[in-house]
């Protein structure tokens, strides 16, 4: 008898990205068509549970085995590296960590820097791989407005197009890293379910291995 895989993703362009990326894959998606406020989807023949919850709270989902696979941006991976496996790329969602901040900033100077931002793991091993000890303001709404009011020197966030930073007179100084969408997956359903990697390899042939970059 076919296991039932739990997926666990995002609301949004993740989740909508997914759907079409499943829809390639030939799996019948329109039960996800119309939402409402509903969290929980099962496809009609059971073989599928979508669960739709906030980013962070993917890998936990998938870490507690509730989720078979969870679909969400490198970026949560970063700051919750641990108790899943990360088997895919999946080439969307793609934007890039920044270091930004206003004009007169300076990045060679060796000051002990103020730096706010909402991915702290992220900020301080950049800054620790330049060699630099700064302080990390944890900020979870606009950083954008930290530097522009002297609460920090800099941030450290996700850009995609720019145009945040921009209308709040920011720019970008150093580039971190490229962030995408990544298909997880739960340790023991790797065992327990061979439907997972079976729909694993189905994914892998569609999205290839190659990176897509962010331009």
């Amino acid at each position: 008898m076919t296991k039932q895989l739990t997926i666990a993703l995002t609301k949004g362009r993740i989740e909508k990205d997914t759907v079409k990326l499943l829809e390639r894959a030939g799996f019948d998606m329109s039960f996800m068509a119309d939402k409402g406020r509903n969290l929980i989807f099962e496809s009609p023949d059971k073989s599928f549970r979508f669960l739709l919850v906030k980013a962070p709270d993917v890998t936990t989902y998938v870490r507690h085995g509730v989720a078979d696979i969870g679909v969400v941006g490198k970026d949560v991976l970063i700051e919750h590296p641990t108790g899943y496996l990360e088997m895919l790329d999946l080439n969307f969602g793609l934007c890039k960590f920044s270091v930004a901040s206003t004009p007169d900033y300076n990045p060679s100077d060796h000051k002990r820097k103020r730096i706010a931002t909402k991915y702290p793991t992220v900020a301080r091993d950049f800054f620790n791989q330049k060699g630099e000890d700064v302080e990390i303001i944890s900020i979870q709404g606009s950083v954008e407005i930290a530097p522009v009011i002297g609460l920090a020197d800099a941030i450290v966030d996700i850009v995609e197009t720019g145009n945040t930073l921009v209308a709040n007179g920011l720019e970008v100084f150093e580039d971190i890293c490229r962030i995408s969408a990544r298909m997880i997956i739960n340790k023991a359903s790797l065992k327990n379910k061979p439907e997972l990697l079976a729909f694993i390899k189905k994914m892998e042939d569609l999205v290839g291995d190659r990176e897509v970059a962010f331009k």
